[in-house]
């Protein structure tokens, strides 16, 4: 079995849309308004195009996927100008099994790190899901920010979390930024 890290095409997007809305089935029974809980075929298209939409597939077939995020929103950046990643889901046959961590590792370490030569990232969740936070906890991921967001059917309490890959560029950089 081999395992392969690339970008998504649109050539994956129905692949990517199953492997999404199987992963993202606990969002919808706890009712969290994230989109790619309900995405489409035209959202995670949409998602392809505009974004850097990472997977981790085996023998050809999709496994984990991850997206950052080159949206330029005004909201997310006041609240950090490091690169933020999205949308991570894990095809439910192979949880448990290290793919997703493996994924997100690769992405910190050969995009975030190498690519972009930036010293963290930071991702967003649902507060009130009973295992995101831990798991990215666990994943070296810290919080640093909650705020309540609006959606058109219901607000949500979001938590921030920063991973930072290189303390001492981070921290350098905490300082001439005041």
């Amino acid at each position: 079995m081999t395992e392969h890290y690339r970008l998504a095409t649109l050539e994956d997007a129905e692949s990517l849309l199953a492997v999404t809305l199987d992963a993202y089935e606990t969002i919808r029974a706890l009712n969290i308004p994230f989109p790619a809980g309900h995405a489409t075929l035209e959202v995670i298209q949409n998602n392809v195009t505009q974004h850097e939409c990472y997977l981790l597939e085996e023998d050809g077939q999709i496994i984990a996927t991850v997206t950052l995020d080159r949206g330029q929103d005004a909201r997310r950046q006041a609240i950090s100008s490091y690169p933020f990643i999205r949308w991570f889901a894990v095809s439910p046959n192979h949880k448990g099994k290290g793919y997703g961590s493996r994924l997100l590792d690769w992405v910190e370490q050969q995009v975030i790190l190498t690519k972009l030569d930036e010293p963290a990232l930071f991702l967003a969740t649902a507060t009130r899901h009973p295992w995101l936070a831990p798991m990215y906890e666990r994943k070296g991921y810290t919080p640093f920010h909650t705020q309540v967001v609006q959606t058109a059917d219901a607000s949500e309490e979001i938590v921030f979390m920063i991973k930072i890959l290189d303390p001492e560029r981070y921290h350098a950089q905490s300082v001439q930024t005041g």
